[in-house]
C-alpha cells in the first residue's frame, strides 16, 4: 500500500519484498543513477517497472522511466529523480520488489532468497547449519552454510550448488535441504 502523492509506501501490509539490486552512485547531472542488479542477466532487472528504493528504514515507491546498459554496468532514471542532487539522495538505496512479482520458475529452479534460511544435513542426517547466502563464483553458485543451534560445530562451509552432485533434495515447505557432503571438508 503507498500514497501516490508522496511516494511513500507502508512496509507493514503484509506483502513480502526481495532486493533484487543496489542504486550505487549518481550518472551525469539529469537524475540518473548507476545500479548494481542481483538478477541474472542483470538487465533482468529492468523487468519491474515500479520499485520500492529502501534507505536508512525508509521506503519509497519510483516507477522505472528509462534504463540502459553503459559501459560495464547499468544505468536508470527514475520518477521524481530529475536532477543529480535527487540521485545523490538515492545513492546506496537498495532497490526491492514484492515476491508476488518475481515470474513463477520450473519445478526444479529456485530463486536464492527461497534457499537462504534453509536448514541442510547430509544424507547420514549430521546438520551441517542453515544457509546463510549465495554467491556466483563464475563456474557455479554457492551457498554460504554458517553453524546454528544444533549444527554439528562452529564451521562456515562453502558448498557448491550442484543439483545433480552434491543437492539430495530441497524441501522448501519443511525448510530443509539435504547434501551429499562430507561434513569434514
Amino acid at each position: 500500500m503507498h500514497d501516490d502523492a508522496t511516494g511513500d509506501v507502508a512496509m507493514s501490509d503484509g506483502e513480502q519484498h526481495v532486493v533484487l539490486g543496489r542504486l550505487t552512485s549518481p550518472h551525469g547531472v539529469k537524475g540518473w543513477l548507476k545500479i548494481y542488479s542481483y538478477t541474472s542477466p542483470p538487465e533482468g532487472i529492468f523487468d519491474y517497472p515500479t520499485w520500492i528504493l529502501s534507505k536508512r528504514g525508509e521506503h519509497h515507491s519510483r516507477r522505472l522511466l528509462d534504463a540502459r546498459p553503459q559501459g560495464k554496468g547499468l544505468v536508470v532514471r527514475l520518477e521524481e529523480v530529475d536532477t543529480r542532487e535527487l540521485a545523490e539522495q538515492w545513492a546506496g538505496a537498495d532497490v526491492l520488489v514484492a515476491k508476488s512479482s518475481l515470474p513463477e520458475l520450473e519445478d526444479d529452479d529456485y530463486y536464492w532468497h527461497q534457499l537462504e534460511g534453509l536448514d541442510v544435513q547430509t544424507c547420514d542426517g549430521t546438520w551441517l547449519g542453515r544457509i546463510d547466502h549465495l554467491f556466483e563464483t563464475g563456474a557455479n553458485d554457492v551457498m554460504v552454510v554458517r553453524p546454528c543451534e544444533g549444527s554439528l560445530d562452529d564451521r562456515e562451509r562453502l558448498l557448491p550448488f550442484l543439483p545433480d552432485d552434491v543437492i539430495v533434495e530441497i524441501d522448501l515447505s519443511a525448510k530443509r535441504m539435504v547434501v551429499e557432503w562430507d561434513p569434514e571438508f
